[in-house]
């Protein structure tokens, strides 16, 4: 005689959500492939991470175009702010994605950002400011300007150098406007955004 085996339902609940788990986990990895050197997130943090978007620079034939790619996060409860420093220093990392590339200078860092009632505040290292000509310039610009107001893209954004207000990036003398807004961004520079909101 073959004996029967059973399974209780709290055990089948629990190879169930398991099972659920994993799938998920692949799913993440595959759309969002782990740079080299990085840890493998486990399914209990790939649940806890939002989504939010990252933007990039892409050549489209002689035109740069800002893209955003879709990563996740975790999110802190009640610091909007780390949020958003948190979407700025994976940007400041580089692409893992070969079809796209960045603007913004190797060794640049965040120093700080603030959520006030006027705006979104972004301070950077001076390593920001340094070569490429005018539309490697915009293109930086806007890579930190759409990547910081991914969450809230009509919020205002002020970008500061070391403490300071930036007025002029570059030395072509490229104007910033303080604050700017996507909007405000888009009507000074001919450098089109391919816009998908999470």
């Amino acid at each position: 005689m073959v004996a029967k085996v059973t399974r209780s339902r709290p055990a089948l609940i629990v190879l169930a959500v398991i099972g659920v788990a994993s799938a998920g986990t692949a799913a993440w990895l595959t759309l969002n492939p782990p740079r080299q050197g990085d840890p493998v997130p486990n399914p209990a943090e790939v649940a806890q991470q939002q989504e939010t978007q990252i933007f990039w620079v892409k050549n489209e034939g002689n035109t740069l175009v800002l893209v955003p790619s879709t990563v996740r996060i975790n999110p802190p409860a009640t610091r909007p702010e780390l949020f958003i420093q948190s979407r700025l220093e994976r940007l400041l990392a580089g692409p893992a994605n070969q079809d796209v590339t960045t603007s913004i200078p190797q060794n640049t860092r965040v120093n700080r950002v603030e959520v006030k009632a006027d705006g979104i505040h972004v301070d950077l290292s001076p390593e920001f400011t340094k070569g490429g000509g005018s539309a490697s310039m915009q293109a930086r610009l806007g890579q930190v300007l759409y990547t910081a107001t991914a969450s809230d893209p009509s919020a205002p954004v002020w970008i500061s150098i070391g403490g300071e207000p930036l007025r002029v990036l570059g030395g072509e003398g490229l104007e910033v406007t303080q604050p700017m807004t996507r909007r405000d961004f888009q009507a000074a520079f001919a450098l089109p955004a391919q816009e998908s909101h999470p």
